[in-house]
């Protein structure tokens, strides 16, 4: 007789090949004729420019991060809003801390300005250059 694990690992090699036996036997069955243009990158119909391997600023995943974040916080919210008569004061207690915590979250990435797409540069970023270009110019200037 098999032991509780033995009977997951059981579970998991019959599913492989399951999974296996489907992709072989599509394999088997479906059309291979590739072409020039079947290979090529697909553009929304537009004929593709230049390399497919484009770099993408890391603003976009951040701000795609972000949204997906609060999008799954809000999931929340529906479940909660439907029963809401019925759970009382105490629940709504717990979501209005919830919310409170999404709120901070929200003000906390809108003030680090991770919500603007293009972020300016910090202001001590700034001071740092012209301090260094002052002192470049002050050594400069010293002759020899």
């Amino acid at each position: 007789m098999l032991s509780e694990f033995g009977i997951v690992l059981l579970f998991f090699i019959v599913a492989a090949l399951v999974v296996g036996a489907t992709l072989f036997v599509a394999r088997l069955l479906r059309p291979s004729r590739p072409s020039a243009e079947k290979l090529s990158t697909y553009e929304c119909g537009e004929e593709p420019i230049g390399d497919s391997w484009v770099k993408f600023n890391v603003r976009f995943y951040i701000v795609a991060l972000i949204f997906l974040i609060f999008d799954v916080e809000v999931v929340f919210l529906f479940p909660w809003a439907l029963v809401y008569r019925k759970l009382g004061t105490f629940a709504f207690t717990e979501m209005m801390v919830f919310l409170g915590i999404l709120i901070a979250g929200y003000i906390y990435v809108w003030v680090k300005g991770d919500l603007d797409w293009d972020k300016p540069r910090p202001k001590y970023l700034d001071y740092m250059r012209n301090e260094m270009s002052r002192k470049q110019s002050k050594i400069s200037n010293v002759k020899l």
